[in-house]
């Protein structure tokens, strides 16, 4: 806080110091030529008679501004890239001016470098985030949403499809400013099934203002969807095929007139899959003692034991979402809209397991899962929007929103031996239903208070129940008789209600903008097990009722060196609140020795966060890097252990159960480089370094680690004659290590080409995905009783072949590229 305080204390001297030269203030507005139409972030620059632009500044999303400028005389350059450059000579100014609305012309001549420009990733930075918008990536072709993230600086995509900011998993996902049923329940299932054309931009919001959710330790990513803002008719159709085989059509449209505007996107996918698995599980000896407390040796029934594992997973599903937007009237408007998703998944797993004893090979057997799961999503939101002053700044917005989620699997479940002689044993029959309801209410109000204050204020209530019914049934003997096992099956049902109001203000005091934020949220989690054999004196809790309540500060800090360059500090307080599945204490298989357990008695991790960044734009370059602090209390750790239970061939069975683990701190910095030589190549890379470190027992045993890793991507894209284009993305993860698990580095180069066609209304796309087939996680687990040397690929390399057509819609890019930095959730604007 001293630091801060020292922060603050300079920056106001700073902004004493230049009013006592006697600064004026100068407005205006900056149209588009014809339509009226805002341009934001147009460029307004003051040049002095020596040539040397002293002051400047960036129009807001009703391409207004409002710049501080030293009494003097100036010619005053107003730019927006693909306009023409409109320049006021001689301007003597020495007091307050508003000057009349400037209007800007489309320049034809620059038109072919706008168009570059948007294809390619920008950023811009906020006080409370970085937005990265992702323009017509070409890797990205016939690929997903998570394929797209996975091109975002800060952010990677595991092979299974995690989702880690900076490292670390714990993010909150977004979809428009607001959980929803399109980012999935709990994981990111559907984010690999939604077409990447579907993003307009990400937000990448490492210090999170008072205005969002306090979940989320490493910060929120805020994915914006695309909304076409162009009166008329227009959409776009887009397809693709790839190897091994997966198909996808979407179709997108929209029809804005002067009272409406109506959108629907609606896709089909279907995808199969192949992946594989290997595990080699080590067993060691272990020393116990008996009943009189006398110290007794158990050796393992096998003290070797490999797994190799084929997985086949087909996905296929319908997807849509349609809405309309009713304009009240010049200053208000109505938004009702609902999104379905329906999905067939069948997966089926072969799993070879050979069993040592001794360097010996004991025993063959083959398992295998067939697994199908229907499932399906459906989101319905209501939205009211009332602006009280022309500008749009004055405003409240209300949303709310319900959600139904269920998903019903089935697997079956077999086992063959082969070695020593062939026989079967006893299958099981697993049958899991899982049902979510949600509701959302959400209050923003917005307050401008003078020239470059702001007041906001709101509430949002969320409210979750979820319910999981498993049932286990197992064969009896070989005789295709099953019964229900009592003490696995269950119905476990978790309810988690979160109620929460937030206040911040912000200013801005020449160079120096600040936002200052509080948030209360109170929690309620109750999590009831019904069960016909629960043990009475079992080691966890498995009814539960928690109830807890917290503050959450925030405060982000911009100084502006230059109207191209910044620096900004950041703090905030996070929540990580475990999920059902955390919670759940009945055990998931996914092979008969290894199973992951729930733990209920899991309390929530809370997060201080610090975050000093610094941006720099060029004519040609773009720098941004920040320097970043994480302290974590009760943080999250799975941890792998012995039950003292072996499978019915006598292989010892091993339990991964969360806990929490005392503290987590995380340092770290990262650069990004944005870089356009010329008008026909642009390279872009980033490198994220953060070293992190754990304390803390459990079951007597030290799970403190102290390691460090990295990442870092590479972009490049060339523009080659007759409308071809070329992208390539290198990305290389460094080696990390957690409490138990040393995972090695992982390399992977996509590649892609496009052609534009029928007069760029229509494009062309090759790409290969993991060309060099090196996307696989390989990972290494020790403890006192066993260790584990591990092999994972969810998919392999694949090619896929995509074409999407466009009607009417031929400003798209210069329009996306124009509208990519609006704040669609109220955000206070440095």
């Amino acid at each position: 806080m001293r630091f801060i305080f020292s922060v603050l204390l300079l920056f106001a001297c700073t902004s004493a110091i230049s009013q006592s030269f006697g600064n004026v203030t100068v407005r205006g507005t900056v149209l588009e030529e014809g339509s009226n139409y805002p341009l934001e972030y147009a460029t307004i620059s003051f040049t002095n008679s020596q040539g040397e632009i002293v002051t400047g500044g960036v129009t807001d999303q009703n391409g207004t501004f409002l710049i501080d400028v030293p009494r003097g005389t100036y010619d005053i350059k107003i730019e927006f890239i693909s306009y023409q450059t409109q320049t006021l000579e001689n301007q003597n100014i020495t007091a307050d001016i508003t000057y009349p609305t400037i209007y800007l012309e489309m320049d034809a001549a620059v038109l072919n470098e706008v168009v570059i420009r948007a294809e390619t990733t920008e950023v811009q930075v906020r006080l409370d985030k970085k937005i990265y918008n992702i323009g017509q990536d070409l890797t990205a072709g016939g690929a997903t949403v998570s394929d797209a993230l996975n091109n975002v600086p800060s952010v990677t995509v595991d092979v299974d499809g995690s989702i880690a900011l900076r490292g670390s998993d714990n993010v909150k996902i977004l979809i428009n400013g607001k959980p929803s049923a399109i980012a999935g329940f709990g994981g990111t299932d559907a984010l690999r099934q939604l077409p990447a054309e579907a993003i307009e931009r990400v937000e990448v919001i490492t210090s999170p203002s008072a205005r969002y959710d306090a979940e989320g330790t490493a910060g929120i990513l805020n994915i914006i969807l695309k909304k076409e803002k162009t009166l008329g008719l227009n959409g776009s159709i887009s397809g693709s095929i790839s190897s091994p085989l997966g198909s996808n059509v979407t179709g997108n449209i929209n029809l804005r007139t002067r009272k409406f505007n109506i959108f629907n996107t609606t896709g089909y996918y279907y995808n199969n899959r192949p992946g594989t698995g290997y595990f080699d599980n080590n067993y060691f000896s272990r020393t116990t003692t008996d009943s009189l407390g006398n110290p007794i040796t158990i050796d393992p029934n096998f003290d070797r034991v490999i797994e190799d594992r084929q997985n086949d997973r087909l996905r296929q599903g319908f997807n849509t979402n349609l809405g309309i937007e009713y304009f009240i009237n010049e200053r208000s408007s109505i938004t009702a809209s609902t999104f379905y998703r329906l999905g067939r998944n069948h997966d089926e797993t072969t799993n070879e397991v050979l069993n040592y004893r001794n360097g010996n090979l004991e025993e063959r057997n083959v398992r295998f899962e067939d697994e199908k799961d229907d499932n399906y999503n459906f989101q319905a939101a209501l939205n009211y929007e009332n602006k009280f002053d022309e500008e749009g700044n004055h405003k409240l917005t209300a949303d709310l929103q319900y959600e139904r989620s269920r998903s019903d699997e089935f697997s079956i479940i077999s086992d063959e031996i082969t070695l020593p002689a062939p026989s079967r044993l006893p299958s099981e029959e697993i049958d899991e239903r899982f049902k979510r309801q949600n509701y959302l209410a959400q209050v923003d109000y917005v307050l401008p208070i003078g020239e470059n204050a702001q007041f906001e204020a709101g509430y949002r209530g969320d409210f979750n129940k979820n319910e999981t019914d498993y049932k286990l049934f197992e064969e009896i003997g070989t005789s295709g008789n099953y019964y229900l096992n009592d003490s696995i099956s269950n119905l476990f049902t978790y309810e988690q209600n979160v109620n929460a109001l937030y206040t911040q203000y912000g200013n801005k005091f020449g160079s120096f903008s600040f936002l200052l934020g509080l948030r209360l949220e109170h929690t309620i989690a109750k999590g009831n097990l019904d069960a016909e054999n629960v043990v009475e004196d079992a080691p966890i809790n498995m009814n539960f009722d928690k109830e807890y309540t917290g503050l959450f500060p925030t405060v982000n800090l911009t100084y502006e060196l230059g109207h191209r360059e910044n620096i900004t500090l950041g703090y905030n307080r996070r929540i990580n609140r475990p999920w059902r599945w955390y919670l759940n204490p009945f055990p998931s298989r996914s092979s008969e020795a290894n199973i992951f357990q729930g733990n209920p008695d899991l309390d929530p991790a809370y997060s201080d966060a610090f975050d000093l960044g610094y941006m720099k734009r060029w004519e040609k370059l773009t720098l941004t890097t920040s320097v970043y602090y994480q302290h974590e209390t009760d943080a999250f750790e799975r941890v792998q252990e012995e039950t003292g239970e072996v499978t019915d061939n006598g292989v010892n069975v091993i339990r991964t159960l969360p806990i929490n683990l005392s503290t987590n701190q995380r340092y770290g910095f990262e650069v990004g480089l944005m870089y356009y030589p010329a008008r026909w190549i642009s390279l872009n890379g980033s490198f994220n370094y953060f070293l992190f470190k754990t304390d803390g027992i459990h079951n007597n045993i030290n799970y403190g680690v102290e390691n460090s890793s990295y990442f870092g991507r590479f972009s490049s894209k060339i523009k080659l004659p007759t409308k071809i284009e070329w992208q390539t993305n290198a990305f290389y993860r460094g080696p990390r290590t957690n409490a138990q698990t040393r995972t090695k580095g992982m390399a992977s180069i996509d590649m892609a080409v496009s052609k534009e066609m029928f007069n760029d209304n229509a494009t062309l796309t090759f790409n290969v995905s993991d060309l060099l087939n090196t996307r696989k996680r390989s990972s290494f687990t020790e403890t006192p009783f066993f260790n584990s040397d591990s092999e994972f690929q969810w998919r392999p390399r694949t090619f896929t072949l995509s074409f999407i057509y466009r009607f009417n819609q031929q400003k798209k890019n210069m329009r996306q590229q124009r509208n990519g930095g609006m704040d669609d959730d109220g955000g206070f604007e440095g």
